[in-house]
């Protein structure tokens, strides 16, 4: 490619073998470290940031690689092809970039004498337009031929700038290809003046820089994708966080219920939500005092995360509280609550533990299904009651659930809770640490003391899920 040059202005000297050489070789270096990161990264196409994370590896791939060619043409001229080095890593193939897939099809250079109309050409700027090099070189007149149609004025104006005033051309359009395949080339030249100060010729390098652009293209996608998928997830959670507030009864501390007589349980709970900004899960509980006199309590988990699951909580809880009212003992409430998920469109999977308390003979008659057990804390110890049978919920059609008795006094004190209450532990685990507490709660006075032991105890930054904890205490 010829150099600019004009009359006060010499053409600058190439830089020495050697500097280029030790270019190359970081160049190099640092393409192999970004590939090997590349290659470590997990893309199963599922997480839209790991899509986006992807695209832009790739992206400074293709740039890296430009950058390493460009270097080896600095190095070794126009006319050759750069040499691989032993160790080197090698290149990854670009798509369409011409005969032999060489890098350097992609640069190309073109010098047109203004004075006798002639143009010249590598050959290959002939591979990036897709033509015939045999064919005579395009002059800047017959050049909009083969640019598409909507970039032919940006195009113009560039060459005109350049011509009329001396300004560099720095820019891009779309060429079309005789196959119809559409190419972005990036172009920058100047002028060169002659000895009257007028301009005789002018040189360009064209780049064809289509896989940068779709790289780029690539990033912007995946990070507009990801960007609407972190909307969405926001969306969900605010919407499932409102739903679950609306349907939850809104304690904060001790839940009075409207008792027509003395005041026979002390009761208190709370939902401990996820450390991390995972989408809501299904966790629910629930106390209602019946018209027989009796006293509702439950808690329950229905399986997955986001508005689909809370909504569906909202209903399983609506069911309970309404066969509850229509005075369904425990047992046959948790069937009819497995007939109604199996019948639903969406499969699903739940848990809960289901309890009517009658304080004229202070019974407790319980039912769960697949739920961890209520625990009982009587005189500064704990157990954990002996459950009936009881599958999880929708897990089987016509599934049987069997119903326990227990006798409570008064001081005794029940714990209900859903199985994320004790992060990264075992069944048997999470039971252990729970009555472990029975001595703090034997110091407590109140259900919303013991209900904040539990949360000082397991409501830190490692938790990973939803969980829900009530507190019951017989006072009399």
């Amino acid at each position: 490619m010829p150099s600019p040059v004009s009359a006060d202005r010499p053409a600058a000297q190439p830089p020495g073998r050697g500097s280029v050489e030790a270019l190359i070789t970081q160049a190099r270096r640092l393409r192999g470290d970004v590939d090997a990161v590349r290659r470590d990264t997990r893309n199963d196409g599922s997480d839209p940031e790991e899509r986006w994370q992807r695209a832009l590896y790739d992206l400074a791939l293709h740039q890296l690689e430009d950058l390493d060619a460009h270097l080896a043409q600095l190095r070794d001229g126009p006319d050759d092809a750069p040499a691989e080095p032993a160790g080197a890593p090698a290149a990854r193939p670009v798509p369409d970039a011409g005969p032999g897939g060489s890098l350097l099809s992609r640069v190309g250079s073109a010098d047109w004498n203004l004075l006798t109309d002639e143009a010249t050409w590598s050959g290959e700027l002939y591979q990036i337009l897709g033509l015939d090099s045999a064919s005579p070189a395009l002059t800047l007149d017959e050049l909009p031929s083969v640019v598409f149609e909507d970039d032919r004025p940006g195009l113009t104006a560039m060459v005109t700038d350049c011509l009329v005033d001396g300004k560099p051309i720095d820019g891009e359009f779309r060429v079309v290809r005789p196959d119809g395949s559409v190419r972005a080339v990036h172009m920058m030249g100047e002028p060169v003046l002659g000895a009257d100060g007028g301009t005789a010729s002018m040189w360009a390098v064209l780049r064809d820089v289509s896989e940068l652009r779709r790289c780029r293209r690539t990033v912007r996608e995946t990070r507009d994708s990801l960007q609407h998928h972190r909307r969405q997830e926001q969306t969900e959670h605010r919407i499932a966080a409102e739903l679950q507030e609306a349907v939850l009864p809104p304690w904060r501390g001790s839940l009075r219920l409207p008792h027509q007589g003395p005041r026979t349980l002390d009761l208190s709970a709370r939902r401990l939500t996820a450390a991390t900004t995972a989408a809501l899960g299904g966790d629910w509980y629930d106390v209602l005092e019946l018209s027989d006199g009796e006293t509702l309590l439950s808690v329950g988990d229905l399986t997955g995360h986001g508005v689909a699951v809370a909504s569906g909580m909202a209903m399983l809880l609506g069911a309970v509280r309404g066969m509850a009212v229509a005075g369904t003992r425990p047992g046959e409430l948790l069937g009819m609550l497995n007939q109604l998920l199996d019948a639903t469109v969406e499969p699903a999977l739940g848990s809960a533990v289901c309890c009517r308390y009658r304080p004229e003979t202070h019974t407790l008659v319980w039912a769960q299904a697949g739920h961890p057990a209520p625990l009982l804390y009587r005189d500064g110890t704990g157990r954990m009651l002996k459950a009936p049978d009881g599958v999880l919920l929708g897990a089987t059609s016509g599934a049987v659930y069997g119903q326990a008795v227990e006798t409570l006094r008064p001081g005794d004190l029940l714990l209900l809770y859903t199985d994320g209450l004790v992060p990264g532990h075992s069944p048997t685990a999470a039971v252990d640490r729970l009555l472990d507490l029975a001595p703090r709660f034997g110091a407590t006075r109140t259900a919303q003391d013991c209900v904040r032991t539990v949360a000082e105890e397991f409501g830190g930054a490692g938790r990973e899920d939803d969980a829900c904890v009530l507190v019951a205490r017989v006072t009399a």
